[in-house]
């Protein structure tokens, strides 16, 4: 599937990415029971946090300066040394202050990660190939995941929420090492515009990419909220829940980048949608604890279809206009969630169901938009 000049940069992705999804498990496994029990935060206050969570992903844009001074591959292997020092923070930290600081931390080094990770991965492998690689990349995330799920299982019996916190950190921070002193590139990709680029032929991009953000926010800031404050899950059951997760999308995200590859970005993307109207509905109006916890597993299965709006942007863009469009997306895909999770936790406190029918409502608006991806020729 890839020839021996991408091994060092699939590798280094590998890497990477596992240590980004590693520490991003942990904070999300942990940080709802932590916010609640040790810091006793309320939904308004969880929603701030998870607004300011995205403030560096509405500054991603820089990360096409930072690249003037900064090779492409180091600015990503440093994001993920931020990433873990951030969560080693975490749990020293138990009031709003310092949550919305080390949360700050974290999220700087995730999003710039992720910029840079899904820049990489379009540059280096062609269109037939990036759709399988992403897969991949999720489902070996995922199964490193259920290791880390277990681990703070285990840990949760006899350690404290500090420990958990600086264990894992320590961990990312120690790959983030690693990944400085790789040197995966290799001549023949194509140089990269260092500038901002913005063109109406990638509007539709743009779109979803915005849509995509204002309706993801609203699951990150509030469906694990949801199974502690209403349906009062413990530490325990969430960190199981992760572990379920996660064996279900090692086993189902390699046949999302293959059916992305078969049936095209079109028919996965209005499946995604479809199916994320029902399940906002269903967080919003049933009272059945298991049933909100399968639809959590199948929100994240559907999550996984978002690799498409990336892929369907690699076959419309010039190969010179990667970088910098992915760190725009980047920055559209966080203008809304900013904003969105705030208000969702002002509309929390009115009424719970309400932001969830309103990513219900975000979820038909993608849904019509998605008509507009040419089908494929075949």
């Amino acid at each position: 599937m890839v020839s021996s000049e991408q091994r060092p940069m699939l590798r280094f992705l590998i890497v990477q990415t596992t240590a980004s999804i590693v520490g991003l498990q942990c904070w999300m496994i942990l940080f709802n029971n932590f916010a609640v029990e040790i810091a006793g935060l309320d939904g308004l206050q969880v929603g701030i946090i998870g607004s300011v969570r995205e403030i560096p992903g509405l500054l991603a844009l820089l990360a096409v300066f930072v690249m003037l001074v900064i090779k492409e591959h180091r600015l990503s292997a440093l994001s993920i040394v931020l990433l873990g020092i951030g969560i080693a923070l975490t749990g020293l930290f138990p009031t709003f202050t310092g949550l919305v600081i080390t949360t700050l931390i974290m999220s700087f080094g995730f999003h710039y990660y992720e910029t840079t990770n899904q820049s990489l991965t379009l540059q280096y492998f062609d269109t037939a190939t990036s759709p399988l690689i992403f897969g991949r990349l999720r489902s070996l995330a995922a199964a490193t995941s259920i290791v880390v799920g277990l681990l703070l299982f285990l840990m949760g019996l006899m350690f404290s929420y500090r420990v958990m916190f600086l264990s894992v950190g320590t961990l990312v921070v120690a790959a983030g090492i690693w990944g400085l002193l790789q040197d995966p590139t290799h001549n023949e990709v194509t140089p990269q515009h260092r500038k901002m680029i913005f063109r109406r032929k990638y509007s539709l991009y743009y779109f979803l990419t915005f849509m995509a953000g204002a309706r993801r926010q609203i699951f990150m800031a509030f469906s694990v909220y949801l199974l502690v404050k209403v349906f009062q899950c413990t530490v325990t059951e969430i960190t199981l829940l992760f572990v379920v997760n996660n064996a279900v999308n090692f086993v189902l995200s390699p046949a999302i980048g293959r059916a992305i590859v078969r049936f095209g970005e079109r028919r996965v993307l209005s499946v995604e949608y479809a199916g994320l109207i029902v399940i906002f509905l269903i967080y919003a109006f049933s009272d059945t604890k298991w049933v909100i916890v399968t639809m959590y597993i199948l929100d994240h299965i559907l999550y996984n279809c978002a690799i498409a709006i990336r892929t369907y942007f690699q076959k419309v863009a010039d190969p010179k206009d990667i970088a910098p469009s992915m760190a725009v997306g980047f920055t559209i895909n966080h203008i809304a969630a900013v904003v969105i999770p705030a208000i969702g936790g002002a509309l929390w406190v009115i009424d719970y169901r309400i932001p969830f029918v309103v990513g219900a409502v975000f979820s038909l608006v993608s849904l019509v938009a998605v008509q507009r991806i040419p089908r494929p020729a075949h």
